[in-house]
């Protein structure tokens, strides 16, 4: 197929942005279509020549982002972009699948409850349960955490991927409070107990006079993908928690890894 130069195809963004736009408005248009899609068809909803969709589809489909039907060469969306979907969908389903244990975990314990995804290279907050006492927290979905100052980010640091590790712990350590560990060999021993027993504190470390108790979730590889916490003052969760609040947050994070598994 011909691949003259399209002229109108520059003229729909930005020079160094309209032809990612471009493959990336083709990738969106051919998830949206309930069958294969012909080149005309779309070039036309596209508002562009069929020579450029073509070379945008070339592309796609040399990464598995788009498949060509051999017969009628039509195209539709690439089982790499369920690959990807999947995965990433992993990465938020804990929220859904670990709700009603959350709750209970609320119930039990009285204090509040988080839940935290490393995304990216940040920490992020994707669920918050106030708890009974009196004290609310402003931890809403979407705030982020220090890896190294925070119960949620001892755990993915402890349990984590290691480069990640050792990049947070040969970095500047910020000091939030004067409790927060700021040095590398600390910060190394303090993980190697978080990894011992399992549960990782954080108190007075990002906010004085709270602390947080929290555990690993694991999926069915054994792999990280997320972490709970119960957050209190630390008259209701002292610097060494109690047996029954470990007890419960551990037993919490393990019922919800095991239900996160695909076979027994």
């Amino acid at each position: 197929m011909p691949t003259k130069p399209d002229p109108d195809a520059a003229k729909a963004a930005p020079a160094g942005t309209s032809t990612l736009d471009l493959a990336l408005r083709a990738v969106e248009y051919l998830v949206q279509q309930s069958r294969p899609a012909a080149l005309a068809q779309i070039a036309g909803a596209l508002g562009a020549s069929k020579a450029t969709i073509y070379r945008h589809l070339v592309t796609l489909q040399r990464h598995g982002f788009v498949r060509q039907d051999a017969e009628t060469g039509r195209y539709e969306a690439g089982i790499k972009l369920m690959v990807l979907g999947e995965a990433l969908r992993q990465r938020f389903d804990i929220v859904s699948a670990a709700r009603e244990e959350l709750m209970t975990l609320r119930d039990r314990t009285g204090q509040a409850v988080t839940v935290c995804a490393a995304i990216d290279a940040e920490l992020i907050v994707l669920e918050l349960i106030q708890g009974r006492t009196l004290i609310e927290f402003a931890t809403r979905p979407g705030t982020r955490l220090a890896f190294h100052a925070s119960a949620h980010g001892k755990i993915w640091l402890a349990f984590g991927s290691q480069e990640r590790t050792a990049a947070i712990a040969n970095g500047e350590l910020k000091a939030w409070t004067p409790a927060t560990i700021v040095t590398r060999d600390a910060l190394l021993a303090d993980l190697d107990v978080v990894r011992e027993r399992g549960w990782a504190t954080a108190p007075d470390e990002v906010i004085t006079g709270v602390n947080t108790l929290a555990a690993p979730v694991f999926d069915h590889r054994q792999i990280l993908v997320g972490s709970i916490a119960i957050v209190g003052a630390t008259q209701f969760i002292p610097p060494e928690p109690d047996p029954e609040q470990i007890r419960e947050v551990v037993g919490s994070a393990a019922r919800i890894s095991r239900g996160l598994t695909w076979k027994d």
